[in-house]
Formats: structure tokens, sequence, C-alpha cells
């Protein structure tokens, strides 16, 4: 095996962790102890919603070197294949890359006879396909195995009726009956034996394998069905090499607005699997037993990544979680960072599914629909509804600050917004149109999101060190027409170079800065203007009882739905404690872990990244320069979400909560800061 190049990794990762810190706002790592600090490792990632990004993650935030398996087409894309090779990827040929349009159409003849036995009409089955080869139909309506090739225009296939699945079977059924025959495509059946002992051989070297068992990135809500590949890999691995001590461990990949310039991300690790002895044996016998050892390990990688994932049965119910979650009070008003936000939130889904029948939690769903038909009324997301509960001259200047702040911070990033205007507009086209083209080659993907954040990477990892260089040959260019020195000529552009980055960052910080109080005044895009409102604080002044009520509302469903929160959860969650709040601090901030990689337990990436982010930059951080006190609660990053019926309007269901909302006293946080200023008020009298 050829062997390793560390210090090439740890640069080239070095260079990743920089492009990460820049992309990314936050990314937050959560029970990174679990990982273990030696030994053969399988990182199982999923879901897989950010293609080349994900890995990136993985790498960062594990603390251990890592090889991740990469389609072989990707490995022949300029760059990319360059850029995985330096960091030790493994390429894997995918059936579904070698796909291949078969001529002619095919049908079948008799359903219920011959289900097996495939006709076509100027067909080249016997140049076209082979045995255990897959056909596609079109629009992944399903697949069939080849097992036999009888001749150019007659083939059989594997059974492929499922008695448990009739619908799916009556669409076969469809499809394949057309009195004119179907289109379909011709996926070659793969060997991976190549492929499987190469990570053999790292495994057996104490090395880390990254895989993820969904195969290609999406973009959908719920996971895609595993693939079965991760378990001949430990389990090959261990069966070639007796005492080999494989450990799986799973990694759960959150973000909050995957695809945008400085969201944020979550990685959680779960707890390692060690690979059960009885397993390897049903592995050696091979055939059934084979099947078998690969089939319950898999189910076990399934299940442990769903600890760790949030995991809703569709996009509604999703958002309605999302939701609910916001409205959540934790004891003693505790703000969560992201990795509990998400941890939160798979706790809810949990809860929903075990109680979403129960009276109690249908009507609090009806009520948080309402609730976020208001606050579309209103033009509002859901954490601006506190910010509004001022006094009317408060308000005004309040308004007026943040207006002014929002002018300075604008100012301040003025130049780097210039200065890499070319980079957002080129990320910005390439980006939208590689969506595209990954739409249109895919049958999983939604809109083509997963691939968005890594374009507009790598188009950065290109573009900064190019458009920075010209820009310093414009310099030199200007000073070599001038009388100066040599030493201005010549120091001025080396100067242009040193000072780009830093002004870039410090003015991305800025902006992000303005960002928050822009945010905090303006929540919409009203259709298609190219500007927002100051509709929030606007609204307090020219609608107060509008906004008081709002206030109401929102006080009152966080009440209930805190209070529903605190007497189901306990039954569900040992470490539910209502009296104290749910969650400790972050693991990953209270365990101190040494990594083996070098004698500082750090590689030299992670040293640099760490010092470029946590010291070096750390000045430019807008709380050390002006105390600005800026939002940091993530329950704010999820979109503002709602639920309409299919024509746009609220439900009856819904519109029946109404007088809910219509009840209830003065809001607790109101009062309690209105009997504070009169108390100082009757002790300064």
């Amino acid at each position: 095996m050829k062997q390793r190049s560390n210090v090439v990794y740890d640069c080239v990762l070095w260079i990743f962790n920089i492009m990460l810190d820049i992309f990314f706002r936050e990314i937050r790592s959560r029970a990174s102890h679990k990982v273990p600090l030696t030994g053969p490792v399988i990182f199982v990632a999923a879901p897989h919603a950010n293609q080349f990004v994900d890995p990136l993650i993985v790498m960062r935030e594990c603390h251990r070197r890592v090889s991740f398996l990469i389609a072989e087409k990707s490995m022949h894309q300029k760059g990319i294949g360059t850029l995985a090779r330096l960091v030790h990827a493994i390429p894997v040929v995918r059936p579904q890359d070698m796909a291949e349009s078969g001529a002619g159409r095919i049908h079948l003849l008799n359903a219920k006879t011959n289900p097996t036995l495939i006709s076509g009409v100027d067909t080249r089955f016997l140049s076209q396909v082979r045995p255990q080869d897959t056909i596609i139909l079109p629009k992944n309506t399903g697949k069939l195995q080849v097992v036999r090739v009888l001749s150019d225009t007659e083939l059989e296939v594997k059974k492929w009726m499922d008695t448990s699945d009739p619908h799916h079977t009556s669409k076969l059924v469809s499809v394949l009956t057309k009195s004119e025959g179907t289109a379909y495509k011709c996926i070659p059946h793969v060997e991976q034996d190549s492929v499987y002992e190469r990570v053999y051989d790292e495994l057996n070297n104490g090395e880390c394998i990254t895989i993820f068992p969904e195969g290609g990135s999406h973009d959908r809500a719920e996971m895609l069905p595993f693939k079965a590949g991760v378990t001949i890999m430990a389990l090959g691995a261990m069966a070639k090499y007796p005492g080999l001590d494989v450990k799986i461990v799973p990694c759960g990949l959150n973000y909050f607005h995957a695809h945008r310039f400085r969201s944020r991300a979550v990685i959680e690790f779960g707890n390692p699997i060690t690979v059960p002895a009885n397993l390897v044996e049903k592995f050696k016998n091979g055939g059934v037993e084979k099947r078998e050892a690969c089939g319950n390990l898999l189910d076990t990688i399934f299940y442990a990544l769903k600890s760790v994932t949030v995991n809703a049965s569709n996009d509604q119910t999703l958002m309605m979680i999302q939701a609910a979650r916001r409205l959540y009070k934790p004891a003693a008003n505790r703000k969560l960072h992201i990795a509990q936000v998400v941890d939160l939130n798979r706790r809810f889904v949990i809860g929903y599914n075990m109680y979403k029948d129960s009276p109690q939690v249908i009507e609090l769903q009806q009520k948080v629909m309402a609730y976020n038909q208001l606050l579309k009324y209103h033009g509002l997301q859901d954490h601006q509804v506190p910010e509004i509960n001022l006094r009317e001259w408060r308000t005004f200047f309040l308004l007026l600050y943040r207006i002014m702040v929002l002018i300075v911070w604008g100012l301040l990033s003025f130049p780097g917004a210039i200065l890499n205007l070319p980079i957002a507009i080129v990320a910005k086209i390439i980006s939208t149109r590689k969506a595209r083209e990954a739409l249109a080659g895919s049958s999983v993907k939604i809109s083509g999101r997963d691939v968005l954040a890594t374009w507009k990477f790598l188009v950065g990892l290109v573009l900064i060190p190019t458009l920075y260089g010209l820009y310093t040959l414009i310099v030199l260019g200007l000073c070599l027409q001038t009388d100066w020195s040599w030493t201005v000529k010549l120091g001025l552009p080396l100067a242009t170079w040193n000072m780009l980055p830093f002004i870039s960052y410090a003015s991305m910080r800025f902006g992000e800065n303005g960002m928050d109080v822009y945010n905090f005044l303006t929540p919409f895009y009203f259709h298609d203007s190219s500007f927002r409102s100051l509709r929030p604080l606007y609204m307090a002044l020219a609608d107060p009882d509008s906004t008081s009520n709002l206030r109401l509302t929102r006080e009152k469903l966080s009440q209930d739905i805190t209070q529903l929160i605190n007497e189901y959860g306990p039954r569900l969650f040992g470490d539910f404690d209502p009296s104290s709040g749910v969650y400790d601090s972050d693991p990953s901030e209270n365990k101190q872990r040494v990594s083996e990689l070098g004698e500082g337990g750090k590689t030299f990436s992670q040293i640099a990244s760490e010092f470029v982010n946590n010291t070096a930059m750390d000045w430019l951080d807008d709380k050390n320069i002006f105390n600005w006190s800026r939002q940091e609660e993530t329950d704010s990053s999820d979109e503002t979400l709602y639920f309409l019926d299919k024509h746009g309007t609220i439900s009856a269901s819904t519109s029946d909560a109404e007088p809910y909302y219509r009840t209830g006293g003065s809001s607790l946080a109101f009062t309690k800061k209105r009997n504070e200023r009169r108390k100082r008020r009757q002790s300064m009298e």
C-alpha cells in the first residue's frame, strides 16, 4: 500500500478548516469524546445533505485522520480529484454512474403466468445486458435484476412482485404492460472486491474510514435506504484479520440552512458500535447466513444513526415540531445552543410520535398552526414577538438606535463586500447551474440544494486567492507607474496581498452583525420586492393593540406547551427534570480529548485553525469591539414556518381555535418589568 503523507493531509485539512470557518458561522461538535482515540474506526454519517462538505466536517471534528469513500466519477473532476487524493480518499465505482439508456423498448407479455419474462422490441439484450445487471424503469418507478439473458429480445429477471406492497406492484405492472412498451436504463453489476480489500487493509493498519450509507447526497427531510456496503467492510475486515476490533461510530449531521453562506452546523457522535463475534462467524459462512449477518448489523447502524439525527415522517411534521420547540420555555429561561436545539428537536419528534393521538397534543397542534397564521398576518417571526414588548417612546428610540447601528455596520462591511462581490456572483451562478444538473441526473433529489454549498465552497477555494492575486497585480502595476522608491513599489503590493484576507474577514463579521440587526428590524422579503420593511418595531408604534394581543397569544401558548412537555417528558426520558431544565452543558465542552495524532494531541491543521479563529481574530468579534449584545439564540435559526391549507387560508379547525388567543391576562414578563419600574420610582420618591 502506498505510504500516507500525513503532513500533506494536515496542510490540506488546515486549508479546508479555514474555508469551513469562512462559509459557516458556527460548527458545533457534540459528544466527540465518544470517538475511540486508537484502533480502526468506521464513521457512518447521515443524512448526506451537503455533498463534499459533509466529509470535511467529519474530518474536522472527529480528531482522527480519516479516508472517506468518494464516487469514482468525482475523482475525474478538475480540482476535486486532486484534493481527494491528497486526503487519501478511496474511489468507489457506483453502478448508477455507469447507467446507459437501453436500446428499444421493453414490456411484460403476461403478468399472471410468467411475470419474470421480459420481452423487448428492437432491443439488444445480448450486447447490453449481463446477468446480475439491473434494469431501471422511467422516473425511478422500479428496478428489475437480470437473472439470465435468453436472446436479444428476451431476458429473465428475478421475482419482483411484492405481496406486502400491492400498490408498488400494481404500479410496476401498469408500466411494464403498456402496449407501446416502456423505455429503460441498464445498470451494470460492479464487483467492489478491490475497494473492499483496500478498506480491509486500512482498517487493519488502525486507520479510519468515513462512509455515507445512503450512497449519494440528497436534499430530502428523511434518510434514504441504507446500502449494505458498510456492513461488508466491517465484517469482512474482521473476518480477514482475526483479532481485529473494528468500531462503528454513527455521526449525525444537522444543518440550519445547509446551502446558505454563514449558516450553522452540528455534528453529533453516537456511542461506538462493537461488531458481535457471532455476526463475523455468520459472515464467514457465506450464503444466507452472510446476508443475515449484514442485515442485522445494518439494522443496528440504522437505529444508531436515528439516535443522533432528527427523523420526522414528513416535512409538515418537522415544521410543526420546530415551531413548538421555539415556543417551549426551558427552566429558568435557559438559552440553548445549536447542539441542544438539535437534540430537543429529536426529543420532540419522539414525543410527538408517541402522543400524537392525544387530545391535548391535537389541540396544541391546532393552536400552533393558528399562531403561525397570526405571525404571517403581521409579517413577523416568532423570536421577534418578545422584542416588541416596549413602551412607545422606548420603541421609537430603539428603532432609531438600531437603524443607526445598521448604517454603521453597513459602512464598515462595505469595502469587503465590494472587493468580494465577484466571488459571490460567480459562486451563485455556478452553484445554481450545478444544482440544476444534479437534479436532472438524480431520481432522489427534490431541488438539488445538497450541491449548492459544495460548489460555493469550491468556487471560493479557487477564486479567493485568484481575485486577491489580481488585486495585488493591479496595485503593483499602479505602483510601477510612480516614481516611488522600489521599497514602496514592492512593499505596497505585498502589504495589499497580506491585508486583503483581514479586510475581507473583518468586513464579513461587520456585515454579519449588521444582518443580525437587520433581521431584528426586517423579517421578510415581501413577495418579489428587493427590500424589507421595518415592520416589527413600526407595528409596536402604529398598532399596539395587535402587538399586545400577539404577545399574549405567544405567552399563553408557550405556557401550555411547556406544561405539556413537563408532563410527558419524564415518561419518555429518564434525564428529563422539569425543575432544572432538560440539558446540562454540551458534553463536548466538558470533556477534554487528547488525540494520539502528534505529541501535542492535535494535528497541525487543528492547531493552526484554532489559532486563526479563536485567538488571532478574536479582536474582530463585535462583542470585544463594541460590547454589542448580538442575538445568538439559535431558537430563531429555523425558517419561520406556516401551516396553510391548499387554498392558502386558515382551515376550519384553526379558525375554531381563534377565541383562545383573545383570552388571558397580562404578559408575565411585562408585568414583572412593570413592577420593578414601579418599585424603583417609589424608592426614588
